[in-house]
């Protein structure tokens, strides 16, 4: 059982949800990394999802735009993104690091070299964007290989059959973006987001975390209460983005948001 898995069972056991927050990794600074994912674990984070900077990260809205651009602006790389996680695995041995990104960056490195890298940093799963199962097939197989699992992303218009294909590939959980639109979008439905995971949990067995649209310990529960978890990256990145120049407000406010949201997922 992956490191995902044990983590995402040992929830289900207690009845209780996941707490997945996102940050792009550099951003505002290759050094505030590490330290922002140790902070997010301490506030209740069960999952980190480490964001690779992109410079055409299409599927994201303006503010993780802006955050892939502040991190590439100090030249953060991939291999700076897996030397972070290898820093992270220092001190927290247990708590799961799914890498969020695109396929260039990876297809760059190569992929035998980077299933080889991520797995010796610690990472513990992979979400590729614009790497759709349909496209993985050719691949897939580095990846289980090195004991990472396949996380994808499914949509509110992914039809029947696809999700059923996804179900297939993925492993350790999937992605439900409970929003049309990109990152950041502002209106969220719950009602919507429990019809539609209704219909996906008729073809996944594994959990699915909710994202796109959660921002305060309010919406946290209220998609927490029909999902497994729930993913939280715009209302991070903001903070971090307001806080740039302050890596210790930027750390305890981002701290207090992900601790409302644990208490409200556990409450």
């Amino acid at each position: 059982m992956s490191r995902i898995s044990t983590v995402l069972s040992a929830l289900q056991a207690d009845g209780r949800k996941a707490l997945i927050p996102y940050i792009t990794a550099g951003d505002p600074s290759l050094a505030a990394t590490v330290p922002m994912m140790h902070a997010m674990v301490q506030a209740g984070a069960d999952i980190i999802e480490l964001g690779v900077p992109f410079s055409d990260p299409m599927a994201d809205g303006p503010v993780i735009q802006r955050a892939c651009e502040r991190a590439l602006l100090h030249g953060t790389s991939l291999r700076d993104v897996l030397a972070m996680v290898s820093e992270f695995r220092q001190q927290d041995p247990d708590t799961p690091v799914v890498l969020m990104g695109y396929l260039n960056p990876v297809e760059a490195m190569g992929y035998e070299a980077f299933v080889d890298a991520a797995a010796t940093a610690g990472v513990d799963g992979v979400l590729m964007v614009d790497l759709p199962p349909e496209e993985a097939d050719g691949v897939q197989g580095y990846f289980e290989q090195a004991g990472l699992d396949m996380v994808y992303l499914i949509a509110p218009t992914t039809t029947d059959e696809r999700i059923a294909s996804i179900a297939r590939s993925g492993s350790g959980y999937v992605y439900y973006v409970s929003l049309k639109g990109v990152t950041g979008s502002a209106a969220l439905d719950v009602d919507d987001v429990k019809r539609n995971l209704e219909r996906i949990r008729a073809h996944v067995d594994i959990p699915v975390g909710v994202g796109f649209g959660i921002r305060d310990g309010a919406t946290a529960a209220a998609v927490g209460a029909v999902s497994d978890g729930v993913i939280v990256g715009s209302a991070i990145v903001n903070l971090i983005a307001e806080f740039a120049e302050q890596p210790s407000e930027a750390q305890r406010h981002v701290a207090e948001l992900l601790s409302t949201m644990r208490q409200a997922l556990d409450s």
